[in-house]
């Protein structure tokens, strides 16, 4: 009996082999055939959901691209050709194909480049309004980065803190480096340290805090950012789009200046750090953000008496009389 599961996978094979050129019906009938070498054309036809005729028209498309054949003897009856062999072509072909096309971007790219150079500068920044279309250029724009996305995080959000985590995953396995800043704010939103940033960082992104944040800013290479226009901290209902240019330069040096004086929060927050234990590093690098109290405990999900009494033990393990002293006796200590 057919389960959900080999249902999901059946689908799923269709498909992968669309993405192949291959149409939908000629993909069910090369799959069915596989399954029941030596089949005639009216069997796969009911097993497929097609008329007879269809069906003869996707065997005849197959053995013309080499993926079946007519076994000999009458009734006529059809053999799948092994798909590393038939299907390994067309996926050769495909990755040449996309070769191309990348090299092509690159030339159209070239072209785009140099015809920025006597861009009006009009045309360095532009407008974008409405959360949503906030929202589908960030994603755009992580998308075109190639080898590396810088931001600032901080609130107000344009959509759920966390909502990002499958578009970061899927660039980093892409190769596309992340580095984050966090301010103390984001970091303290309830579930955001171990249900976003913790995660983000076991993907790869490496992630930094500080007390404050300028702004907030996504930065795609050196290439473009978009930062807020407004400074509300309620609401992200405009932002600028800012293109290759010496303001684009500034948010650069300004990302590597904030990023040379955060926190390392992966160093920090590492189970294998000298650390006693992963709360109190996690305590650890919060208290050296500048985190509160409050903060501490909306991040950590702990009461007030149970930080206070956690901030206490840090500093007395510390040695230290003052939250500056407790993170410089840390770093000394090689916690940090």
């Amino acid at each position: 009996m057919t389960n959900s599961r080999q249902v999901a996978g059946s689908r799923q094979q269709l498909r992968d082999l669309d993405a192949l050129g291959i149409p939908a019906a000629d993909a069910r009938v090369y799959t069915a055939l596989l399954g029941h070498p030596r089949t005639r054309a009216v069997d796969l036809a009911e097993q497929c959901g097609l008329s007879a005729q269809q069906a003869s028209r996707a065997l005849s498309r197959l053995a013309t691209g080499g993926l079946a054949s007519r076994v000999p003897g009458r009734p006529a009856r059809y053999l799948a050709a092994p798909p590393d062999i038939a299907l390994g072509g067309l996926a050769a072909e495909r990755a040449a194909e996309l070769r191309g096309a990348r090299a092509a971007i690159e030339d159209l790219m070239e072209v785009h480049r140099e015809a920025s150079r006597f861009t009006h500068p009009a045309e360095l920044v532009e407008v974008v309004t409405g959360a949503e279309n906030i929202d589908s250029r960030v994603r755009r724009l992580q998308d075109s980065a190639r080898t590396q996305i810088r931001g600032f995080d901080r609130p107000p959000y344009v959509s759920a803190p966390g909502g990002n985590l499958g578009h970061e995953h899927r660039r980093l396995t892409d190769g596309v480096a992340y580095r984050v800043i966090y301010d103390r704010e984001a970091i303290a939103l309830p579930g955001r340290l171990h249900g976003d940033i913790l995660v983000s960082g076991t993907h790869g992104e490496r992630s930094r805090v500080r007390p404050e944040l300028p702004i907030k800013m996504v930065l795609a290479d050196e290439q473009t950012a978009v930062i807020p226009i407004s400074s509300s901290p309620h609401v992200v209902d405009a932002a600028y789009i800012i293109h290759a240019s010496a303001l684009l330069d500034a948010l650069v040096t300004l990302f590597e200046a904030e990023w040379d004086r955060a926190v390392p929060l992966n160093e920090a927050l590492s189970h294998d750090s000298p650390g006693s234990d992963p709360e109190t590093n996690e305590l650890l690098a919060l208290l050296a953000a500048g985190q509160t109290d409050a903060g501490i405990g909306r991040a950590l999900g702990w009461s007030p008496r149970t930080t206070q009494r956690r901030v206490r033990r840090l500093m007395t393990e510390l040695n230290a009389t003052t939250r500056f002293q407790a993170g410089m006796n840390a770093r000394e200590r090689g916690w940090l």
